[in-house]
């Protein structure tokens, strides 16, 4: 079961590393609204522009800890309850904006990894 902890805390890791340092600013069908780009997303939610950089830490962070998280297991905990709680925010974002469900389908999978990972830590 260690190896499928794992396997999750790498694949979310890197799927929100993947997010937000290689697909910043690039357009995908899953972006809240009609944004093109992670500033464009922000705006569409009505938040402040220095939103997107303390999320954005937060969330590299997160991901960091996870991946870490193989090596030191103290940080699994943290790491996963934190990217979760951001990715609860996410799902208020895009129903605030009323956006299809399809595009809430990125965060819904990164929360349910998060919990499957705590699930299998403790």
């Amino acid at each position: 079961m260690i190896y499928l902890q794992y396997l999750l805390q790498i694949v979310a890791g890197l799927g929100i590393l993947n997010v937000w340092l290689l697909r910043f600013s690039q357009g995908t069908e899953y972006r809240g609204g009609k944004a093109s780009s992670m500033n464009e997303e922000f705006v569409s939610y009505g938040l402040p522009p220095v939103a997107v950089y303390i999320v954005g830490f937060l969330k590299i962070v997160s991901a960091i800890g996870l991946i870490t998280g193989i090596f030191l297991p103290t940080l699994v905990a943290p790491s996963a309850i934190l990217l979760a709680a951001l990715m609860i925010g996410a799902l208020g974002m895009h129903l605030k904006i009323k956006d299809p469900f399809k595009k809430s389908i990125p965060a819904l999978t990164m929360l349910t990894l998060c919990v499957a990972i705590l699930l299998l830590a403790y």
